[in-house]
C-alpha cells in the first residue's frame, strides 16, 4: 500500500446498509464506494496529488495510482532473486547497522561470480555466449566442472552439456536495484535493519538481537525499537510536557476590532485540476481548437504515426529514404495495390526480418524464394508472413493479397499489418544492436555536451572573480591615497612622513596583489577538487554500471572515451555557438525513442516529431488526434498554458525550448503550402485540350516516391 508522509494511509470503509438500487461512487484503483459525490471527488483528488511514496522502492513525488504500480512492478522484479539465495541474502540482512546502498554493495561483492545448483547464467558454446542453468557440480582429478542444460528463449531445456569454469560467465544473478527493493519489502525498520517475523521464521533466522546491540535496541511489542533519549521527559506524576503551538496566525483588527485570520498561502505549482480561477487566470488566452482532418479513421491515427515515425527515424537501418506523413497517408488509402512507397516499406521491414535468420528468414528457406523482394513479388514474401505470424483477423487477407488487391484492404488491416512487422522487427538483433550503438553514442556527444557547460561555467566565475578582485584592488588604493594626502595637508613641512607614506602606499599594493593571487590559486585548488571529486563520482557510477551489466572490463569506457576524444577533435576549431549547435544535431541524429513533450492540465499529450512540424495532441484515452499546424495557434496555445499547474506548466517550459526550430519549420511549411496551392489552381485553369499526367498534380506527389537509400 503506498504511504502517505511515511505512513499507511487507512482506506474509507465500505458504506453499510446499501442497497442493489443505490447510486454509488467508486474509484477504480482502491474499490472504494461512497455515496456523496463531494466525498468521491475529494478523495480522488487527494489520490491524484504527487504526495505519495512507494512503499517497495522509495519513489515519492507520486500520485496514488503511480505508487500502486510501482509496488506492483517492484514487487515483480523481486521474485527474479534465485530461491537459492534468498536465506543467504536474508541472513545479511537481519540486524545490519549498514546504509542501504552499503549493505547493497557488500551483498553484491559477496554473491558476485558464485555458481551454485540452480543457478541461471551464460555459457560459452561454439564461440558463442547462450543461456544455462547449472543442474549438476563434479569434482573430478581436482578440478571442477558443470552440468549444465542449455535454454531458448522460453528458458525451454534444448541440449545438456559438462562445461569447465571458464566458460561459464558470471555475473550478479539479480540487479542492485531488485536486491534494494527485496530489502526494502522484507524488513519493517532500519538502522538496524530488521526482518518481518514470519520471513524470518519461514528462513530460519534468529529474531535475538547480537549481543553488540543489546543496549542499543529492545523489544517492545513484539517490535525492535531503538533506544533514543527522548525530548519530553516524565516528570514525578507522570505528565509529559507538551508545547502548545498557535494553529491560527492573527494578522490584525477588523472595523469592529476583531482579529481576521490570514490566509494560508499557496506554494505554486500545484496539481492543474486543483487550481482555482483567479483574475491572473483570466488573462490566458483561449485555448485553439486543433484541427482533425487526418482522412482516416480517428481509431487509427495513433497507429498511423507510429509506423510512419518508426519508418523515417530508423530509415538508414531499413535502407528506406525518408517520406512526408501525408505521402505515407495517401499511398495507404490509394486503391492501386503497387504503390512504390507502400511497396518499399513492406520490402524493407521483411529484409530486415531476412536478415535476422530467425523464423520468417527460416519459412523463406523452405519455400525455396529468391533473397531478392521486387515489386512482383513482394506480396508473396508478405502472405508469408501473415502465415508465419498466425494472426486470424489478417490471415483472412491472405487470398486477396495474392490476387493482387492489396490496396482494396481496408487501412485499418494496412496498419495492423504495419504493427506486426513492427513488432517483429524490434526483436531483431540488427535492430538492438542499432539502439545500442545510439545509445553509447549519443551519451558521448551528451557527456561532450556536459564538459562544454563546466568548462563554460568555470570560466564565467573566474572572470567574475578577476573582475571583483580588480574592483575590490581600486576601492583599498583609493582609499590609501586619500589617507596620504590628508596627511600631506596636515604637516607639508615633514618629508619623512610623506615618504614613509609612499612606502605604506607601495605595501598596501604589494599586499593587495599577493592576495588576489592567494585568492586565485585558492579558487582554482577549490575548483580542481571539485573537478576531481566529479571524476571520482562518474568513474564509481561507470563502474557500477559495468558491474550491473555483468561486464567488468574497461573495454567500454575505453571505447566511450575514444568517442569522445574524436568528437573534442571534430569541434576544436568551431566557436561556442558552432559547437552547441553541432552537438544537439547530433545527439537529435542519435534517435532512440520519441516521448511526449508534457501534458496538459486534463493529462491530455502533446508530441512533436523530429520530421513533421506539427504539434499534434492525443487525448487522455488515447482516442482523439489533433494538431497546431501554424505560428498563431501555437502561440496562442502557449498563452493559454497556467503556469502554476505543475504539468502545464512543464509543457510551456518544453514548448519554449522548441520554440525558435518549430516556428521556423512551421513557415516553412506554410509557403510550400501556398505554392502547392498556387500550382494546383494553376492545374485547374489549364486548356483542356492540354491534358497533364496524374503525376504533375501535386495531390498525387506521393506516386513520385523514390527509395534512393536501397540496397543493390
Amino acid at each position: 500500500m503506498p504511504l502517505y508522509k511515511r505512513k499507511p494511509f487507512p482506506l474509507a470503509e465500505k458504506p453499510k446498509d446499501l442497497k442493489p438500487q443505490d447510486q454509488v461512487f467508486e474509484i477504480r484503483f482502491t474499490k472504494e464506494i461512497f455515496r456523496d459525490y463531494r466525498d468521491y471527488l475529494s478523495r480522488i483528488n487527494f489520490y491524484r496529488r504527487r504526495v505519495w511514496t512507494c512503499k517497495v522502492t522509495g519513489r515519492g513525488n507520486l500520485t496514488y495510482e503511480e505508487a500502486l504500480i510501482s509496488e506492483r512492478n517492484a514487487i515483480q522484479k523481486v521474485q527474479q532473486i534465485p530461491k537459492e539465495l534468498i536465506p543467504l541474502v536474508l541472513s545479511d540482512v537481519q540486524f545490519s547497522m549498514l546504509t542501504l546502498k552499503d549493505l547493497v554493495n557488500s551483498i553484491a561483492e559477496k554473491f558476485q561470480g558464485q555458481l551454485l545448483e540452480g543457478s541461471e547464467l551464460y555459457g560459452m558454446k561454439n564461440n558463442h555466449a547462450f543461456p544455462c542453468k547449472i543442474i549438476k557440480i563434479r569434482e573430478e582429478d581436482a578440478t571442477t566442472k558443470f552440468e549444465v542444460v542449455w535454454l531458448d528463449k522460453d528458458k525451454k531445456v534444448s541440449g545438456n552439456a559438462l562445461i569447465n569454469a571458464e566458460d561459464l560467465i558470471t555475473k550478479l544473478p539479480f540487479t542492485r536495484a531488485t536486491l534494494k527493493s527485496f530489502i526494502r519489502e522484507s524488513t519493517y525498520r532500519n538502522g538496524p535493519w530488521v526482518l518481518h517475523d514470519k520471513l524470518a521464521r519461514k528462513y530460519g533466522i534468529s529474531t535475538n538481537p547480537p549481543k553488540e546491540l543489546e543496549g542499543m535496541i529492545s523489544l517492545r511489542d513484539g517490535l525492535v525499537v531503538y533506544n533514543r533519549k527522548r525530548k519530553n521527559v516524565e516528570d514525578e506524576h507522570g505528565d509529559q510536557a507538551r508545547s502548545v503551538k498557535s494553529v491560527t496566525s492573527l494578522s490584525g483588527k477588523n472595523a469592529d476590532g476583531e482579529y481576521k485570520k490570514q490566509k494560508k498561502q499557496i506554494k505554486f505549482p500545484i496539481d492543474d485540476l486543483l487550481l482555482d480561477l483567479t483574475e491572473d487566470d483570466q488573462k490566458l488566452t483561449e485555448r485553439p481548437s486543433p484541427s482533425r482532418d487526418f482522412n482516416v479513421p480517428m481509431d487509427s491515427v495513433g497507429d498511423l504515426l507510429m509506423v510512419w515515425d518508426f519508418c523515417t527515424s530508423f530509415g538508414k537501418l531499413l535502407h528506406l529514404s525518408p517520406f512526408s506523413l501525408e505521402d505515407f497517408r495517401c499511398a495507404l488509402c490509394h486503391k492501386d495495390s503497387n504503390v512504390v512507397l507502400v511497396v518499399e516499406c513492406h520490402s524493407a521491414l521483411l529484409r530486415l526480418l531476412m536478415k535476422d535468420n530467425g523464423k520468417f528468414s527460416l519459412s523463406v528457406q523452405s519455400k525455396k524464394r529468391k533473397p531478392k523482394i521486387t515489386l512482383i513479388t513482394w506480396a508473396e514474401y508478405l502472405c508469408d508472413f501473415l502465415e508465419m505470424i498466425g494472426v486470424d483477423d489478417l490471415c483472412s487477407h491472405i487470398t486477396t493479397i495474392k490476387r493482387g488487391h492489396y490496396g482494396l484492404l481496408d487501412i485499418r488491416i494496412k496498419l495492423s499489418i504495419f504493427k506486426e512487422l513492427l513488432a517483429q522487427a524490434l526483436e531483431t538483433v540488427l535492430f538492438r544492436m542499432k539502439l545500442d550503438e545510439n545509445y553509447d553514442q549519443r551519451m558521448a556527444f551528451a557527456a561532450t555536451r556536459r564538459g562544454e557547460a563546466i568548462e563554460e561555467g568555470r570560466k564565467r566565475r573566474e572572470e567574475k572573480e578577476c573582475l571583483k578582485a580588480e574592483s575590490e584592488g581600486k576601492e583599498l588604493a583609493g582609499s590609501g591615497a586619500t589617507e596620504n594626502t590628508a596627511n600631506n595637508f596636515a604637516e607639508p613641512t615633514e618629508v619623512n612622513l610623506a615618504e614613509e607614506n609612499g612606502n605604506v602606499s607601495k605595501k598596501l599594493d604589494k599586499s593587495l596583489t599577493s592576495e588576489v593571487k592567494s585568492s586565485s590559486e585558492n579558487s582554482e585548488d577549490e575548483q580542481a577538487t571539485v573537478a576531481t571529486q566529479k571524476k571520482n563520482v562518474k568513474k564509481q557510477r561507470a563502474d557500477t554500471k559495468a558491474i550491473i551489466d555483468g561486464t567488468n572490463d574497461s573495454s567500454k569506457r575505453k571505447i566511450h572515451k575514444q568517442m569522445k576524444e574524436d568528437i573534442k577533435e571534430t569541434i576544436e576549431n568551431k566557436t561556442t555557438e558552432q559547437r552547441k549547435e553541432y552537438l544537439e544535431r547530433e545527439i537529435e541524429k542519435r534517435f532512440i525513442r520519441h516521448s511526449p513533450l508534457g501534458k496538459d492540465r486534463d493529462y491530455n499529450r502533446y508530441w512533436l516529431f523530429q520530421h513533421d512540424e506539427r504539434i499534434f495532441i492525443e487525448s487522455s484515452d488515447s482516442t482523439q488526434w489533433g494538431y497546431y499546424s501554424s505560428k498563431e495557434e501555437l502561440e496562442a496555445f502557449m498563452g493559454s498554458l497556467n503556469p502554476n499547474g505543475v504539468r502545464e506548466r512543464a509543457l510551456k517550459k518544453q514548448l519554449q525550448k522548441h520554440y525558435d526550430k518549430i516556428c521556423s519549420e512551421l513557415q516553412k511549411k506554410s509557403k510550400e503550402l501556398a505554392l502547392r496551392i498556387a500550382m494546383e489552381e494553376a492545374v485547374l485553369r489549364r486548356s483542356t485540350r492540354v491534358r497533364a499526367s496524374p503525376r504533375d498534380n501535386p495531390a498525387l506527389a506521393f506516386l513520385k516516391y523514390e527509395n534512393k537509400w536501397k540496397e543493390d
